[in-house]
């Protein structure tokens, strides 16, 4: 019975994000000869038997458990990490992967203060000896090179007490309206009235300008934005980043979760951990039984940590 349930904790010590390490010390360390090779017979996830009866690594799992072994280590390194050079490194990575990474520069680009994105693009010239901008123009093809260059450029005035002039964000509405609605002879995207006003206007001024949206035509921009790929993860991003950080959690956290999805979850949790405090239970709950060890560990821990800072503020 203890052979099977150790068989057991192991199989569910590599399931999820992260590894179990308190489990791996628990059954490994404790295990004679024979204990370790009825568990090389009976775990599946490691290693294999040849037509000789050789147990021997899994090679197609290895490179997915080292992936899980790091995550912890990947979570400490970018937490640690100065937030501009972890920014730019991030933008790097995403621009050499392609399109469908695409978003994350959006996420940096759109989340960030004004200060922080002049940060990071300051640190991409230390770390790379040229601009975003010119890494963009570079190797971004097609229509998102540029909403993606006029995003990363973007200095907007950042006031939250900012007055909003409503019969300029009533009308940048009605011309986001029409872009959409003309999308059949001109994607949204490609209008450069739609990328001026994603990429010039306060964050204030474009929360007014989604409201006068929804009340124009009776729903929301995202949601006709929803075949628009980085322009709706612009405008969340933009008007309602609280709405786009939980749509990426809740991906990483899926049963199916591919490789890029549970990398954003790192991404989120240490970035956006004083915004993550205020929805805690949520990610408490969303987390268990599913992030593992000190992968979980840490973003409790983070979790906690936030909220301790808050009190002292």
């Amino acid at each position: 019975m203890a052979l099977s349930n150790d068989l057991q904790a192991l199989d569910r010590a590599f399931s999820g994000i992260g590894v179990d390490e308190k489990s791996l010390i628990s059954i490994v360390a404790n295990s004679d000869d024979e204990h370790k090779q009825f568990l090389r017979k009976g775990c599946s996830k490691l290693f294999t038997e040849d037509e000789y009866g050789f147990e021997r690594l899994n090679q197609s799992n290895m490179k997915d458990l080292k992936l899980e072994f790091n995550r912890f280590r990947d979570a400490v390194m970018f937490s640690l990490s100065h937030p501009w050079e972890r920014d730019a490194r991030w933008i790097a990575k995403a621009i050499k992967k392609g399109p469908k990474h695409y978003n994350i520069i959006v996420e940096i680009a759109c989340t960030r203060s004004s200060d922080e994105l002049l940060g990071a693009r300051k640190a991409y010239h230390s770390l790379f000896d040229h601009s975003i901008e010119e890494d963009l123009a570079a190797y971004v093809r097609g229509s998102e090179r540029k909403l993606l260059v006029a995003l990363v450029s973007a200095y907007r005035y950042d006031n939250e007490k900012q007055k909003v002039n409503e019969d300029v964000a009533k009308s940048e509405a009605e011309i986001l309206s029409n872009a959409i609605k003309n999308a059949d002879k001109r994607r949204p995207i490609e209008d450069e009235d739609t990328i001026m006003i994603l990429a010039t206007r306060s964050k204030p001024h474009l929360k007014e300008v989604y409201k006068h949206y929804n009340k124009i035509c009776d729903k929301s921009l995202t949601k006709d934005l929803e075949a628009e790929g980085i322009l709706k993860d612009t405008v969340e991003c933009l008007c309602t980043p609280e709405t786009y950080f939980t749509r990426v959690l809740d991906a990483a956290l899926s049963v199916n979760a591919d490789e890029e999805s549970k990398r954003a979850l790192t991404r989120v949790i240490v970035t956006q951990k004083e915004a993550l405090v205020k929805q805690n239970n949520y990610v408490a709950t969303k987390i268990q039984g599913i992030v593992r060890g000190l992968c979980e560990d840490f973003i409790l821990g983070s979790l906690a940590g936030g909220e301790t800072n808050n009190a002292l503020k």
